[in-house]
């Protein structure tokens, strides 16, 4: 299977991992729509929640409340401008802008003013380095 997300979840991509267990792995976006961006990816391939076993989905939206608390925290340090609320979002299929037929769930760090749940500009990172300092700002706190 050529799914870039089982060879991040599998190592074969390095990622910035914040959080690993049995099912689930929690990376950062390389390509942030803002800074502190992460990724829930189930381990197993799954295409999309449809296919997704139901004891695994509940497991899914209490790490994303988790995440979410911490990045309110977080972000402060790396982006220029408070954070102001968190989009936590989950497409299913190429309609609805799933751009990998891989199940994960975004969490988003929002400024205030960005209206809408798509960022036509996506925010880069100054460094892998700063990426990397990023979550481990993450790790620290959980």
């Amino acid at each position: 299977m050529d799914c870039i997300f089982c060879k991040i979840v599998n190592n074969e991509i390095p990622s910035t991992t914040i959080f690993e267990d049995d099912n689930l792995k929690v990376i950062l976006d390389i390509n942030p729509v803002n800074k502190g961006h992460m990724l829930i990816l189930t381990k197993k391939h799954y295409n999309n929640i449809f296919d997704v076993p139901e004891p695994l989905l509940t497991n899914i939206y209490p790490l994303a409340q988790k995440m979410a608390s911490i990045l309110k925290t977080v972000t402060q340090k790396y982006n220029k401008h408070q954070i102001a609320g968190i989009n936590i979002m989950q497409n299913n299929g190429a309609a609805a802008g799933q751009e990998v037929s891989h199940f994960h769930l975004h969490i988003i760090p929002r400024h205030a003013g960005e209206v809408g749940i798509i960022k036509v500009t996506r925010t880069k990172y100054d460094s892998m380095d700063e990426m990397n300092a990023m979550g481990n700002d993450i790790k620290e706190l959980l």
